[in-house]
């Protein structure tokens, strides 16, 4: 089956959520890079299920109503980046860690390198929440959305955390 995609407005631009066989594979920004995601051909649809969930889901979260996600996802790479975006699932909602630490979670502490470079590739932004890994100084490092778009979803996280404990 063919990937199918739907753009959603959001508060950091547009957003292209991409299914295939009734699972979320990835979500492009508006900018993205060519072929930073590799993907197949694709046909826009309105009424995917996947999709309008995803995009609901999206709009809570961006409301801050919404603190995990459920949705069906499929992680589209190699075996070593899925290590890696598995691990990212594992970051708690408006937590941080770093490169080492993802790299020292899926065993291979010496791979922050390939850590960082398999982040770059996440194909699940903010659902495999890749916002959430900062440098070991505790500085915003790259992005795919950009670093304003980072630091908008971490402040997201953090308003939301604190109505949640209000």
């Amino acid at each position: 089956m063919s990937f199918e995609f739907k753009v959603m407005e959001s508060p950091v631009g547009k957003l292209k959520l991409v299914a295939r066989d009734n699972k979320l594979v990835a979500i492009l920004w508006e900018n993205d890079r060519p072929n930073r995601v590799k993907l197949g051909d694709m046909r826009e649809v309105d009424d995917n299920p996947v999709l309008v969930e995803t995009a609901r889901q999206l709009d809570e979260y961006f409301a801050g109503k919404r603190t995990r996600f459920d949705l069906d996802i499929e992680f589209v790479g190699t075996e070593f980046q899925k290590k890696v975006w598995a691990a990212l699932l594992t970051i708690p909602f408006g937590e941080t860690r770093s490169y080492s630490d993802i790299a020292n979670q899926i065993g291979n502490g010496r791979a922050v390198r390939a850590v960082g470079a398999a982040n770059g590739r996440n194909p699940l932004s903010i659902i495999a929440p890749c916002h959430r890994v900062i440098g070991a100084s505790g500085a915003l490092t790259g992005f795919a959305g950009g670093l304003k778009t980072k630091a908008l979803l971490l402040t997201t996280e953090a308003n939301a955390n604190d109505r949640h404990a209000a």
